[in-house]
């Protein structure tokens, strides 16, 4: 018997390898994977559970490629607000310098169920900042990832490199190079989950070229080698970071990353805002991810990221919300649209015909994302033996009146939206807009209670 069957969808856009899309589609779920997806009239008989996706728009689970969970504790905070890249980091990491178990897991459960409502099924986080005595803050975000029921890829971030080494951390964050791989290695062989349609995936995360050593970047690159998983870290993000790498290194990001072992398609970088034609081709070639953060990168300045250049260089870009202390909202329809919009204007500025589109945005939001994360048709489509991940969205009431001929096009053009339903291996984590795990008014109380702790008395 199937278990959930969703149908009558105004339009459903599979996002698979053929561009399929099914006015008046279903899809159907068994045991966390889709069995079927097909056409009005044709469903399957019998489902435990039905959702009715009329005038609706169904699609894949937004994927997240891209975030700092930790950072809705500091959302919006004033004295970070009007420096470049490195003066925000500045302002804020003797805050975050008091992260703790509860923070970590307080913080998570908060970012993940804010992810959920905007139609996220699957999210990675990069928690570089580990304080001594703070306790085990991955395995904290990764029990509120269960607790909600969202897919979650979490990565062991790292920072080695402080101020009196030439880095820009404070000692007070960082930790020795023996310490974060003995720590990686723990955490993959504690979390790692490679079995298909695994809730939890674990990858090795040196926060960036001006944070770590030389060293650790290329011994957590050899780690990631033997233990098979994935890398990540911030690239190409800023041009204050071009000046860092030249000056400390003799050479610029995308060849410091290159020189430390991490040309592969093991790895994706965060934001890939500053490379230039060649380096492009290389990223390409390597099968190296980008996770595009327009909203991050409009809000620090850092530019315009290349994305039509990548994704035609065959590099699989995805979108990311970033930290919530520099995008301050974690929304992944704002970010898929904010793709589009950053993507148009840059379009339009060369003077380019055919300009960036709603399914491209969505493209990258789901495919994009899943070939970041190295789960290429598991997740980020609709497509017998993929995971059953599925957001549905309204495309009706005020905002979507007259918005009759293209819907994907209204779905990201009009709005704003959050989803209707949040599905995850085939269970309602959103149901009619409202998140389904116990314990929301709770834990938005603690939330409160550490960030007012976090940013008094400094």
């Amino acid at each position: 018997m199937t278990d959930l069957l969703v149908r009558n969808a105004r339009l459903l856009a599979a996002m698979d390898a053929q561009h399929t899309e099914i006015a008046g589609g279903w899809v159907a779920v068994t045991d966390g994977f889709v069995t079927g997806v097909g056409l009005s009239g044709t469903e399957p008989a019998g489902a435990a559970r039905t959702v009715d996706a009329t005038d609706c728009l169904v699609t894949p689970g937004l994927i997240n490629t891209h975030h700092h969970l930790y950072q809705n504790l500091t959302r919006a905070y004033r004295p970070a607000l009007d420096g470049n890249l490195f003066d925000w980091l500045r302002t804020l990491y003797p805050l975050w310098a008091r992260l703790d178990e509860e923070a970590a897991h307080v913080s998570a459960w908060v970012g993940l169920a804010e992810l959920a409502l905007s139609g996220c099924t699957t999210s990675t986080d990069h928690l570089y900042v580990h304080p001594a005595g703070g306790g085990d803050l991955i395995s904290a975000e990764i029990a509120a990832a269960a607790d909600l029921g969202v897919r979650f890829h979490p990565t062991r971030g790292s920072m080695s490199l402080s101020e009196k080494d030439g880095g820009l951390p404070p000692d007070s964050v960082v930790q020795t190079d023996d310490v974060i791989l003995s720590e990686s290695e723990r955490l993959v062989s504690a979390h790692h989950d490679r079995s298909p349609g695994a809730m939890v995936r674990i990858a090795l995360a040196p926060c960036s070229p001006f944070s770590v050593s030389t060293e650790l970047m290329k011994a957590t690159a050899e780690l990631a080698e033997r233990l098979d998983v994935r890398l990540h870290t911030h690239l190409a993000e800023d041009v204050g970071e071009d000046d860092f790498c030249v000056e400390m290194f003799g050479m610029r990001p995308v060849d410091y990353f290159e020189h430390c072992g991490w040309g592969t398609g093991r790895s994706w970088i965060a934001h890939g805002v500053q490379p230039n034609p060649a380096e492009i081709s290389r990223l390409g070639r390597w099968g190296t991810g980008v996770a595009h953060c327009p909203s991050s990168n409009m809000i620090l300045g850092a530019g315009m990221a290349p994305v039509r250049e990548l994704r035609a260089a065959g590099v699989p870009v995805g979108v990311g919300v970033d930290g919530s202390a520099s995008a301050d909202s974690g929304s992944m329809w704002t970010e898929a649209r904010n793709a589009m919009l950053m993507a148009r204007l840059r379009d339009g500025q060369a003077g380019r015909s055919g300009l960036f589109t709603a399914r491209e945005a969505l493209e990258m939001s789901t495919r994009g994302g899943a070939g970041c994360l190295g789960r290429a048709g598991e997740i980020g489509e609709l497509s017998v033996g993929a995971c059953g991940d599925i957001a549905v969205w309204r495309l009706d009431g005020f905002a979507f009146a007259g918005a009759w001929s293209d819907p994907i096009e209204a779905w990201l053009r009009c709005g704003p939206v959050t989803a209707r339903h949040t599905i995850v291996a085939g269970r309602l984590v959103v149901e009619e807009g409202h998140l389904q795990a116990a314990g929301a008014d709770q834990m938005l109380r603690n939330h409160r209670r550490i960030s007012q702790s976090m940013q008094s008395d400094l």
